[in-house]
């Protein structure tokens, strides 16, 4: 199962990723986290993982994606670097980092001034995701890039489900609207969580988000922001996440997703 997190900057979205991510990975799931957000570097932080070498450098970086995906230089089917039916195993192992159960994959970052856009990090997102085939107790959460990009590339529909994350902002509840719509034009699922609230701000947030599509109410938890201020390892539980995960667990159920004749990794 395909999971993406999405959201606008700041509301939340690496560490619900990261909360989800360890929540799944307690009832079983084989969980690979997916950082599609070409500005943020805290992800791996948040889960006290070593950072990986980013797919898009593996692959020679901005360059060496362009001349292997170019028309002008036609590639063998044997030469691309995914195919149909692929595993999470398949990938380069320096890609791939893993602690304490859970493995990530950086697509690429923004490093330097001057460098171009973030497209070939969305080109390789949409390359790769529609040919994964996932066994049975595999999720993967992808941490998508801050507000609705992804959708104009048609990243979301190559997914499951989408979960919205809705910090107290009205620029929050504005795209919210925005992918809810866009949702239900690329025919998937969306669920929404809102994030930091507290009592100051619920009756809003309840106004001005369609709260049939509401599956978790995270309050705002100081121990949660400093880890993340500091980019310290997540230390707090928080079972606002349960909701999250028990929605996610029978959305698999009623699926009754594809099962390839191998085994996870291990």
């Amino acid at each position: 199962m395909k999971i993406l997190i999405s959201g606008k900057g700041g509301s939340g979205k690496s560490t619900l990723s990261a909360l989800v991510a360890k929540a799944l990975k307690d009832r079983g799931f084989k969980v690979l986290l997916v950082d599609a957000d070409e500005s943020n570097y805290g992800l791996h932080r948040l889960l006290d993982i070593s950072f990986p070498v980013p797919l898009l450098e593996n692959m020679g970086g901005k360059p060496g994606f362009k001349k292997m995906t170019s028309v002008t230089f036609p590639q063998s089917s044997a030469e691309l670097p995914f195919k149909n039916g692929m595993g999470i195993d398949e990938f380069p192992e320096d890609c791939l980092a893993e602690s304490d159960g859970i493995k990530l994959l950086v697509i690429g970052k923004i490093h330097d001034f001057g460098e171009g856009c973030a497209c070939p990090m969305g080109a390789l997102s949409k390359m790769f995701l529609p040919k994964l085939a996932l066994a049975e107790n595999e999720i993967i959460i992808i941490d998508a890039a801050a507000g609705v990009e992804h959708f104009g590339r048609r990243v979301d529909g190559d997914c499951d489900m989408i979960i919205g994350v809705v910090d107290p902002t009205f620029e929050s509840f504005s795209l919210a609207k925005q992918m809810a719509g866009m949702a239900e034009k690329a025919g998937v699922e969306i669920f929404f969580v809102l994030n930091k609230i507290d009592d100051r701000v619920r009756d809003i947030m309840h106004k001005n988000v369609d709260r049939k599509n509401v599956v978790a109410e995270i309050p705002h938890m100081p121990s949660i922001f400093m880890d993340s201020l500091e980019g310290k390892k997540l230390k707090t539980s928080c079972r606002e996440i349960e909701p999250i995960c028990r929605t996610i667990e029978d959305f698999k159920k009623k699926s009754r997703p594809f099962k390839i004749p191998r085994a996870p990794w291990t």
